[in-house]
């Protein structure tokens, strides 16, 4: 049971809350002499995983029929009946009841924002997923959330306002790419397994991945230009090919490889992806900690 639990609360997701960083990252607040804010975005890390994963369960549980008829969310813990109910339920709720006092304590604001991403979850879960366009922009709010934690658990002083931009242009990109990735797996009988899939087709879904990923790379290039806190010798602009590749990337997975319903699933897998952000992440702490 308890390995079936594990597998619910789906650890591998929480690749997501890597966004929490960010500030830290982006603000240029790692120091080999100050570990303060390194160790409470650490900690705000774990609290959005464990919050996501109270998520989840909440979701998997109102989905529960849906998931049993679906040709691979069947094989869930709580859907194969593997995980019982009510351990599932307990076990969100007691999630919640000790994680949320726990992000006040960090701080206060860390705390209102995830309070306030339980909540939209909790919408989403219940009815906003059912609503084309209103469901991918909810799981972008998701990821601007964590960015907006990850600032308030530390003092920002050169946290550029472009990084919002960004992550919300890249998370509509994801969850475009995941809806059309979905669209494509289940073919007629997905409204049958997603009801809002049935609001969307191929053609719109290929023209919002084109409009957000264009986007995406437009936004990222001003930022690495005209964000006050980056080098004056523009070397920044260098991380702009990791950026269009991991893109581009994507885009050939779901694409010509029909991947692409579960972006996490691929970080996880996708060898050339992984280079490319490994490369890319080392080019970010390059450029602002050593080329500064």
């Amino acid at each position: 049971m308890m390995s079936a639990l594990l597998k619910a609360m789906r650890p591998r997701q929480w690749t997501k809350n890597i966004f929490v960083f960010a500030a830290v990252v982006f603000d240029r607040q790692l120091s080999l002499h100050n570990f303060d804010p390194l160790l409470r975005s650490i900690g705000a890390f774990f609290i959005f995983c464990l919050l996501s994963s109270s998520v989840y369960l909440i979701n998997d549980l109102i989905d529960l029929e849906a998931d049993r008829a679906h040709p691979t969310k069947r094989n869930r813990p709580i859907a194969s009946g593997k995980l019982p109910v009510s351990v599932a339920l307990m076990t969100a709720g007691g999630i919640v009841v000790i994680i949320i006092p726990l992000a006040f304590l960090l701080s206060k604001d860390f705390g209102v924002i995830t309070l306030v991403y339980f909540l939209i979850n909790l919408a989403y879960s219940g009815w906003l997923k059912h609503i084309p366009l209103i469901d991918v922009m909810i799981i972008a709010a998701g990821f601007v959330l964590r960015v907006a934690g990850g600032v308030t658990v530390i003092e920002v002083q050169r946290f550029s306002p472009w990084l919002y931009v960004v992550t919300t242009l890249l998370a509509l990109y994801l969850g475009f790419g995941k809806r059309r990735a979905e669209l494509t797996l289940l073919e007629e009988n997905a409204n049958s397994h997603r009801r809002v899939l049935d609001g969307y087709n191929l053609p719109l879904l290929d023209q919002l991945i084109t409009i957000v990923s264009s986007s995406t790379i437009l936004a990222y290039s001003l930022y690495t230009f005209s964000a006050p806190n980056l080098p004056d010798n523009h070397t920044m602009m260098l991380t702009i090919p990791f950026v269009m590749y991991g893109i581009f990337r994507y885009l050939y997975l779901i694409q010509i490889k029909q991947e692409g319903g579960a972006p996490e699933e691929m970080l996880l897998s996708d060898h050339p992806l992984q280079v490319d952000l490994l490369l890319y992440g080392l080019a970010v702490l390059l450029i602002f900690y050593y080329l500064k």
